[in-house]
């Protein structure tokens, strides 16, 4: 049976729309591959890419997207709101059809190494791929960002796992790693105080003592006039997407602000949306295979088995 593995690289341009099409057409030219979804965001100045195949030709697939997105961004001449520390910020590998955690760790360890050795990128494993329990969490390797790494690379704690101890001069440094489905959630405040969306953040998270599996920080979307909290849903089956939006909405009532918008970046299992629907619908005793296209699938798997 086919083993599919999913990756999700972040790359650091939200702007440029021919940088961004040549970086996605290196993982269009290989078989097998298929690029899922392109989602840029202008203000972010980031671009989250999601493609999905058998594992040798995910390999191929990143390593030709950081080789491409290397050459065409500098990182010297990069503004945004999101905090980032290479071209390609972050490449997580996850496991979803016929494959396991285990098999990604050990793709994300190949390709941490070939990025290294082809490209002169250092390279962080994190996640469930992390070396020590201080990499684990992606925002503790990227504090500093582009900017300090040049002088946080040389710190003991922080040599890289593949690599030597200095920056590539305009990629920066690269994260690599293994975890499971990740939603990238955003809630949108009909305020411009970004101070408000910045408490609400620390409210949320978990490191400050908010929601487990929830990373947030609150960002100004400037073209719109408003602020963000801006999420990284790290497990929704234990802590769901509802659950995170209803804490939201009342902590902005206590600061006067409504909540004016929600949004997905990237791809969202289906369940994470099916727990929303049936929590705000407060439907009672609701299956999955209630839904009409869950069906629709089971009878086509059936047919094509028969």
């Amino acid at each position: 049976m086919n083993k599919i593995i999913e990756c999700i690289p972040n790359i650091s341009e939200g702007r440029d729309q021919v940088k961004i099409d040549m970086i996605a057409s290196a993982v269009k030219q290989f078989p097998g591959v298929l690029l899922l979804d392109v989602d840029s965001d202008p203000d972010h100045n980031r671009t989250v890419m999601t493609f999905a195949g058998e594992p040798e030709g995910v390999e191929r697939a990143i390593l030709a997207l950081v080789a491409e997105a290397a050459q065409q961004i500098d990182l010297r001449k990069h503004t945004g709101e999101h905090p980032r520390m290479g071209a390609v910020d972050v490449v997580p590998f996850v496991p979803i059809k016929n494959s396991t955690m285990e098999e990604c760790i050990d793709l994300s360890k190949r390709v941490g190494e070939k990025i290294w050795k082809q490209l002169k990128i250092p390279v962080y494993l994190y996640e469930a791929s992390a070396t020590t329990p201080s990499r684990e969490n992606l925002a503790e390797i990227r504090k500093g960002q582009f900017e300090g790494f040049s002088e946080k690379i040389k710190m003991p704690e922080w040599a890289p796992d593949f690599g030597e101890r200095t920056i590539h001069p305009s990629a920066g440094v690269v994260a690599v790693g293994a975890r499971m489905p990740l939603i990238a959630f955003n809630v949108n405040l009909g305020t411009d105080k970004l101070e408000i969306a910045q408490e609400i953040a620390k409210a949320v998270r978990h490191m400050s003592g908010g929601l487990r599996y929830v990373k947030a920080l609150g960002f100004k979307i400037e073209e719109r006039g408003i602020v963000q909290v801006s999420m990284n849903m790290t497990h929704f089956r234990k802590t769901p997407l509802f659950r995170v939006f209803t804490m939201i909405q009342r902590e902005a009532e206590r600061y006067g602000v409504p909540v004016i918008g929600s949004e997905i970046v990237g791809l969202v299992p289906r369940e994470a949306l099916l727990q929303a629907a049936s929590y705000f619908l407060q439907l009672e005793k609701f299956e999955s295979s209630q839904v009409l296209e869950e069906q629709i699938e089971l009878a086509s798997r059936e047919l094509g088995n028969s």
